[in-house]
């Protein structure tokens, strides 16, 4: 029993901790959660295409090593990648130029996603970032779909990016709201409530189509989990600092892990005890991630977890 993880694959050259300083880092969130789960300690799948280049290569390796099994590991020649230049501000504040350049960039097709993936996955997770373009997007949909049809839980993550979606955020939210009726398990943020309308339409979207649970994050103010008509609290961890990426990815990694361990392959199975315990572990590894800053090498294990949850039980 393991997780499928399915969606584009970005190279984002992302800040570190002064202007013109960058971290190399699995984009395009499906990755990253799928490195997640697995440092949790469950076993993890990678539905994607890499570019044929330095970066592609080390994104190869870095699954590799990290214990994710990449179901599609062709690497090609046709690629895209995005860079992120950062700057400071007058006040202060970053400030965040993109440029598209030849470089690594995740091409599946739908023919790409085979049924033999889905013969020892309980839990298959896509996110919205993949939707952005023409065969990355149809091999989403595809593998959402038919998920569906073979009995598995779907996770969803709706991580908006703008620049991926060129300034076309109606296009976006039809996307999403399209796929939503695949949906077991959502992910949204306060700034991605008008995927849904809004937080007031947002139990109503759930119940009309067939989602068991939604976890809206929240930042420093915890997160708020929509189940079975009751709505759980999460309170946040305390973290060092507030500026790390990846963090979102943690969250969701351990959460997940967490159904994973519990031996969770079906809504039937889920419970408002065990929902909420995976979410509180999933707000520690979002936590840790935070207070390391980001990136792969952030991402917690299981280890981390467990020590950090025994300091802040009450």
């Amino acid at each position: 029993m393991r997780l499928m993880s399915v969606g584009e694959m970005v190279i984002d050259f992302l800040p570190g901790d002064a202007p013109g300083v960058y971290i190399r880092k699995a984009g395009g969130a499906p990755a990253n959660v799928a490195i997640a789960v697995r440092r949790q300690g469950q076993p993890s799948a990678f539905a994607g295409m890499l570019g044929n280049d330095d970066f592609g290569r080390f994104l190869l390796k870095t699954l590799r090593d990290s214990g994710v099994e990449p179901l599609v590991p062709t690497l090609t020649d046709e690629a895209v990648t995005t860079m992120a230049f950062v700057s400071l501000t007058d006040t202060g504040e970053r400030s965040f130029t993109f440029a598209r350049k030849p470089g690594a960039d995740m091409l599946l097709t739908r023919a790409d996603i085979q049924d033999s993936f889905f013969t020892d996955t309980a839990i298959v997770h896509a996110g919205s970032c993949s939707l952005s373009k023409g065969s990355a997007a149809d091999a989403t949909v595809y593998a959402m779909r038919r998920a569906r049809e073979l009995h598995k839980l779907v996770s969803f993550d709706i991580n908006y990016r703008n620049l991926l979606w060129e300034d076309q955020r109606d296009r976006a939210i039809e996307a999403v709201q399209a796929l939503l009726p695949y949906v077991d398990l959502l992910k949204l943020s306060e700034e991605e409530l008008c995927f849904v309308g809004g937080r007031e339409a947002l139990p109503g979207v759930l119940q009309r189509n067939g989602i068991t649970m939604a976890a809206l994050t929240l930042g420093e103010a915890g997160s708020v989990c929509y189940f079975g008509g009751e709505t759980i609290p999460v309170p946040a961890v305390p973290a060092v600092c507030v500026d790390a990426t990846g963090a979102g990815d943690a969250y969701w990694g351990a959460f997940l892990a967490t159904l994973l361990a519990a031996g969770v392959e079906n809504t039937q199975a889920l419970t408002p005890v065990l929902v909420h315990r995976a979410l509180r572990r999933g707000a520690i590894a979002g936590s840790l991630c935070v207070r390391k800053k980001g990136a792969i090498e952030s991402l917690p294990t299981a280890q981390e977890v467990d020590r950090l949850e025994k300091e802040v039980s009450p």
